[in-house]
């Protein structure tokens, strides 16, 4: 599913009315009929008194075509419009007049108290009007007391183009949001519409084409995705009879240290579910063994330690000789920070990246990245890939976990910026951001992932897939949607509550397997 920001959008009305000569009242009038459809096909019952929230501009004409079309099918509407008609322009003017010449009464509310009179009586339904896709600021006064209002009724209420008060670029909540039940937008989706805590806002998302024309979007040349099913078959690959094991990768899982065995083992099982032919890992000698007992599958590779990390003196020169024939590094889960670990990720950064030898950083070893400079990655040779949730952005950027939560796409896009890496930011809908500008939203996964080791169990899951040769970009996108899948595929059959990460590793190949039907 492709998305656009707040700037396609416009850009794409822009180059249909300009170019393409396509009229913008067309536009409007589709829009607003689409979201009469979607309400009556949705909420047959709740037609006997829609009430229409209106704002300005090009939103709030589509709320006043929604209202006279309303009305030309029988049905009962009226309209609370946030402002005076006599500041009306263009379009909505002409919307505005056209319900009116419907016989569709307009209230003008200009002040809170006018407001509360004029949304006294509990409606059957509500179409939000309010705010469309350039709300950039919080929202206060009139429109604050409008969306409250309409939230208190508890009906059914279908937003226009995103959920007023949802900032269709992040999907944050500038202050306070409508609670829709559906969300209609136009021609594509928005990234607020896909992206937490927005999607909560938004309800139901359906997507109507109004009329754009077809070369525009070409013109806009969107780079955002939300990753489903159909974007990502293509990505896993038939293995013909005669396959053998050379053929499928052989990743390097550098992690553990005393207390954090775990970490290796889920990192190390995960690339092997994930269809690796084989996998190493390295971790600190003083629990080699543990690990080596874990897993019978596994190579393992006992690494001088120092107080139960790995040493970061005499580690490098152990390192080195086990990486010919890796061509995937997995690094970081349980490694802990310390000096050593630091100097560690120092020397991987700018000795053991190579352009055919893919470098994903995940967990200790991006704390240990941050207390370095994360700016160092730009001296790495070839491909990295960090997976931070978003505690690790936060300290790789030196900001809040809060201003990370509230904007992960410009997080993410940020940290591409710094390191020249492809980032992927944890969390429901996890955000995908590439050197190339591409930006994906993951749509898989469910609440009981939130458990230990299911970061260590996407880490090997992705760096199996670097392994594979997938491009950094492909093998995010397909590690995080194979991810998500499988944990809602172990939340189907047992529960979404007490599931572990082991269980999700146990699930990908019947999951990799169902994807490709």
């Amino acid at each position: 599913m492709i998305l656009l920001d707040a700037t396609q959008s416009r850009e794409l009305d822009r180059i249909s009315q300009d170019t393409y000569g396509i009229p913008s009242y067309s536009l409007m009038t589709r829009a607003g009929e689409a979201v009469v459809d979607a309400l009556v096909e949705r909420f047959p019952d709740a037609t006997t008194d829609v009430l229409v929230v209106v704002g300005k501009g090009f939103i709030g004409g589509v709320g006043f075509v929604a209202g006279r079309r309303l009305i030309q099918d029988g049905f009962a509407a009226r309209a609370v419009l946030l402002g005076r008609g006599a500041d009306l322009k263009g379009d909505a003017a002409r919307a505005h007049q056209d319900f009116r010449g419907k016989g569709g009464k307009v209230i003008e509310a200009s002040s809170e108290s006018s407001l509360d009179a004029a949304l006294g009586k509990k409606p059957s339904a509500v179409i939000d009007a309010i705010f469309g896709t350039g709300l950039n600021a919080e929202v206060q006064g009139l429109p604050r007391r409008a969306i409250e209002l309409v939230n208190s009724f508890a009906v059914p209420t279908v937003a226009v183009d995103i959920a007023s008060g949802v900032n269709s670029d992040t999907g944050a909540v500038m202050g306070a949001a409508i609670r829709a039940s559906q969300t209609v937008t136009f021609g594509f989706a928005k990234f607020g519409d896909v992206s937490y805590p927005g999607a909560g806002q938004c309800g139901e998302l359906r997507i109507v084409d109004i009329g754009f024309a077809p070369h525009a979007i070409d013109e806009i040349a969107p780079r955002g995705r939300f990753l489903e099913r159909a974007d990502l078959q293509h990505l896993i690959r038939p293995r013909p009879e005669n396959s053998h094991k050379g053929m499928y990768g052989h990743p390097l899982v550098i992690a553990g240290s005393r207390g954090k065995s775990g970490a290796v083992l889920l990192a190390s099982r995960a690339a092997l579910r994930t269809g690796a032919g084989l996998v190493t890992a390295a971790m600190p000698e003083s629990i080699q063994p543990i690990v080596a007992a874990g897993q019978a599958e596994l190579m393992t590779e006992p690494i001088a330690d120092r107080d139960g990390h790995f040493d970061g003196a005499h580690a490098p020169d152990a390192l080195k000789m086990l990486l010919d024939g890796k061509n995937a590094l997995i690094v970081g889960p349980g490694i802990g920070v310390t000096d050593d670990t630091k100097r560690l990720i120092e020397w991987l950064i700018s000795d053991a990246s190579e352009p055919d030898r893919p470098m994903l950083i995940d967990a200790d070893g991006l704390n240990a990245l941050a207390a370095i400079g994360c700016e160092s990655l730009k001296r790495a040779r070839g491909p990295v890939v960090l997976t931070p949730h978003p505690g690790e952005a936060s300290r790789l950027l030196g900001v809040s976990t809060t201003a990370i939560n509230d904007d992960r796409v410009t997080a993410a896009r940020t940290l591409v910026e710094r390191t020249g890496a492809c980032v992927l930011i944890k969390g429901s809908r996890s955000v995908i951001a590439s050197p190339d500008g591409d930006i994906y939203i993951n749509s898989t996964g469910n609440p009981g992932m939130s458990t230990p080791g299911m970061g260590d169990a996407l880490s090997g899951i992705v760096g199996a897939l670097l392994g594979q040769h997938l491009r950094p970009l492909d093998a995010l996108a397909l590690g995080v949607f194979l991810h998500g899948y499988a944990a809602d595929r172990v939340a189907t059959r047992m529960g979404h509550v007490g599931y572990i990460a082991g269980d999700l590793i146990d699930e990908l190949p019947a999951a990799l397997e169902a994807l490709t039907r």
